[in-house]
């Protein structure tokens, strides 16, 4: 048997926590928080996108970093051993659009509930309301855990602290610093699944405008660097929305200044079809202005943004547009342009991007390969992936990796 401290009580520190006192470890669980599972009570804007119901192989293809890392962990605690063990645990669940996970009762607080029920059930001990200072490492081995109440002797440490995204949930950078101190190196954090401030006059006027169907680029000079299909949402920053949020963790690694934003408003249609039909509607609105000959097109917040990117007055009477002019509104509609200017800041981010360095990190074990004894799990860690869950499968399969390697 082994004392094992988990720090942190989120979705990796909980299941890192009950994976190890299934072991027969002596187990505690160490939080700064009143209670566990704090940002799990607000993922899914508190309905909580537990995991993706795909294969390891597809889940794979949604990691943005360090997907061979992770390979392993998630083939040994995939998504449906997750949805199986939380089943088993009591949750009922229900799968929606896109392979999305939720529990059937759309209350985040049912997985915290399974999981601490879980970990009670194991003989896990809880301490809350209290903070971990510092970590002892004496001759590259984990000594002792230091906190604002008392000193604990341990023979590992899993350190479950999150990133620094949603700093009120508790995730304020703590385990960051415990690997640096410890003299595990960590790359530089960057905001993930976040919105994009841009630029374009009127931009503010389309706040709240929401379009679906659409797809959004991001061009460097003329070359395509991250494109997805979806839904995407106007603010009064710029743009967000799924689409938009998964594009931010693709070019976060980027001078986000040097691109330029498209977004294709009917990728249904071809350049051709797309043609068609606005002769067709110019046909209908023939003796109209322009500016309202296309409300069956498009939203009425938008016509004027577009048609002043294509450079027609928009007073200009439907039967005075030229082939050239109509061909260019094409152009625009197909590809409506914003700039961007930067990702809102790093707390405002779904998931923190970087974090301690898996080079550092045993992927089976989860273990320092520097520090024995040394655990390192969940957003703590240099992975992240898009939206729809894959991140708190993660959080999960990194802490059962960790948790289930100590014996």
């Amino acid at each position: 048997m082994k004392r094992v401290i988990v720090i942190g009580a989120g979705a990796s520190g909980l299941m890192a926590a009950y994976a190890a006192a299934a072991n027969g470890n002596d187990v505690l669980v160490i939080e700064k928080n009143e209670k566990a599972g704090k940002k799990i009570y607000i993922t899914g804007k508190g309905r909580c996108n537990i995991t993706n119901d795909i294969t390891p192989e597809d889940f794979l293809s949604n990691v943005v970093s360090n997907k061979k890392f992770l390979t392993g962990c998630i083939y040994r605690f995939s998504p449906a051993d997750l949805m199986r063990f939380l089943e088993n645990g009591g949750l009922r669940l229900k799968t929606e659009r896109g392979g999305r996970v939720f529990p059937l009762a759309d209350k985040a607080s049912d997985v915290t509930a399974c999981l601490v029920q879980y970990c009670k059930n194991a003989g896990v001990c809880f301490h809350f309301n209290e903070r971990v200072e510092k970590i002892d490492i004496l001759e590259n081995t984990l000594s002792d855990i230091i906190t604002d109440k008392d000193r604990y002797v341990a023979d590992c440490a899993v350190i479950c602290t999150g990133g620094v995204s949603y700093p009120a949930t508790g995730s304020t950078g703590d385990g960051l610093q415990f690997a640096k101190s410890a003299g595990i190196n960590t790359v530089s954090l960057r905001p993930a699944l976040c919105g994009i401030v841009c630029r374009m006059a009127g931009i503010s006027d389309l706040q709240g405008l929401s379009l679906k169907n659409v797809r959004v680029s991001a061009f460097a000079k003329d070359r395509c660097v991250s494109s997805f299909f979806g839904e995407m949402l106007f603010t009064h920053y710029g743009i967000s929305g799924p689409a938009v949020l998964s594009m931010s963790s693709e070019i976060n690694r980027m001078e986000i200044g040097s691109l330029r934003i498209g977004i294709d408003l009917k990728p249904a249609l071809d350049f051709a079809a797309l043609d068609r039909r606005i002769l067709r509607d110019f046909g209908k609105f023939t003796n109209k202005q322009l500016r309202n000959a296309l409300c069956e097109l498009l939203p009425k917040k938008l016509i004027l943004p577009v048609i002043k990117q294509s450079g027609i007055h928009s007073d200009a009477p439907v039967h005075s547009v030229t082939r050239e002019q109509r061909e260019g509104l094409v152009r625009v509609l197909k590809d409506f342009s914003l700039q961007p200017v930067s990702l809102r800041p790093i707390e405002e981010g779904i998931v923190t991007a970087g974090g301690v360095d898996v080079l550092e990190i045993d992927p089976k074990t989860m273990q320092s390969r520097k520090i024995k004894g040394l655990y390192f799990c969940g957003e703590v860690l240099d992975v992240d992936a898009y939206t729809g869950g894959f991140n708190l499968q993660i959080a999960f399969s990194t802490g059962y990796a960790a948790g289930n390697s100590i014996r």
